[in-house]
């Protein structure tokens, strides 16, 4: 990251922040964040003390004129921006394909003309054997930048795929506090429901390793801790010291699991531990060397990774909290 350019699509979000944040301490000669918010994009720019190395570009994803202008002598793309609340995607399907998809090929045809180095697509759990439309166009997104490494350019491809990731916006952490103090009360689809868990700063770091450490044609998957959200809500419930604050069972919404998978049973047969923070899913079809490459690493034993086993106790949830941040 050294001296180079980097573009990041969908910056201004919660990861983006992180990212930069990060990416400022190995010296980068540019960054660039590409978004449609331009109140976003000012209150990053005032957070970051108007810092000379960000420059900020007002644009959309489902532009390719100017997806091409922005990644103009780029070395490294992060691609973030993405539609992402499930009941939204459900609704508006076509939207969420020109976002999620359409998006993504303009990504891809932009970093091949402009000759950027390497492009890291961050996917989602809701990838892995989807059931609602966004897992669906991510798990079409991650199999388009695989497939771009058979397109004959020097650019390398490679995906990230991860669970929850705590105190983005959105997270579920922030809507709990909200509504135990503002409501009395927290709702739950389901009683049963479970999910994966990562800090943002745990889940940053963890892309810079499948930045510098990939050849191009890989997912790279975080191995993620994961809850019962009742539990979760137990543990913020106990923090806030409130007293006679309900849960309560909402039913579940369109589009969404019980449990969460990191890995399908049919992935399994070709993943593999990359270390102690990744599994590595080879793809289906052949990249030159990929295959021969890890073939000395141990293959993946299970069947499948879904959030409903090895699920943390009350006390490992608020070590995870403690560790992100949000409780004292």
């Amino acid at each position: 990251m050294f001296n180079s350019k980097i573009l990041i699509t969908g910056g201004t979000g919660s990861w983006g922040n992180e990212l930069v944040k990060q990416l400022l301490e190995k010296n980068p000669k540019e960054i660039r964040i590409f978004s449609r918010n331009e109140a976003s994009q000012v209150a990053m720019q005032r957070k970051f003390n108007n810092n000379e190395k960000i420059k900020f570009i007002i644009g959309d994803i489902r532009d390719k004129d100017a997806v091409l202008k922005a990644s103009e002598q780029v070395d490294y793309i992060y691609h973030l921006a993405a539609l992402k609340h499930v009941p939204i995607c459900e609704y508006q399907p076509i939207e969420t394909i020109k976002t999620n998809i359409i998006g993504t090929q303009f990504i891809i045809e932009a970093s091949i003309q402009n000759k950027v180095k390497k492009v890291i697509y961050i996917s989602t759990d809701k990838a892995a054997n989807p059931s609602n439309f966004y897992g669906m166009t991510k798990a079409i997104g991650e199999k388009m930048i695989i497939h771009a490494n058979l397109l004959g350019s020097d650019t390398k491809f490679v995906c990230v795929r991860g669970g929850n990731v705590l105190g983005t916006n959105g997270s579920v952490i922030h809507v709990f506090r909200d509504h135990i103090h503002k409501l009395g009360e927290i709702g739950i689809t389901d009683y049963r429901m479970t999910r994966f868990f990562l800090t943002l700063e745990e889940a940053i770091h963890l892309l810079f390793k499948a930045t510098e450490e990939s050849l191009g044609g890989e997912i790279f998957v975080m191995k993620m801790p994961s809850c019962r959200i009742k539990d979760l809500a137990e543990v913020l419930i106990e923090d806030s010291g409130k007293k006679d604050i309900k849960i309560i069972e909402k039913g579940i919404r369109s589009g969404e699991k019980i449990d969460e998978i990191l890995l399908t049973n049919y992935e399994s047969q070709s993943t593999y531990h990359y270390d102690d923070q990744y599994f590595v899913i080879l793809p289906t079809i052949d990249i030159k060397g990929l295959k021969e490459h890890y073939a000395s690493y141990k293959k993946f034993e299970l069947e499948t990774y879904s959030s409903g086993d090895r699920l943390m106790s009350k006390e490992e949830i608020k070590q995870m909290l403690r560790k992100g941040g949000f409780i004292a």
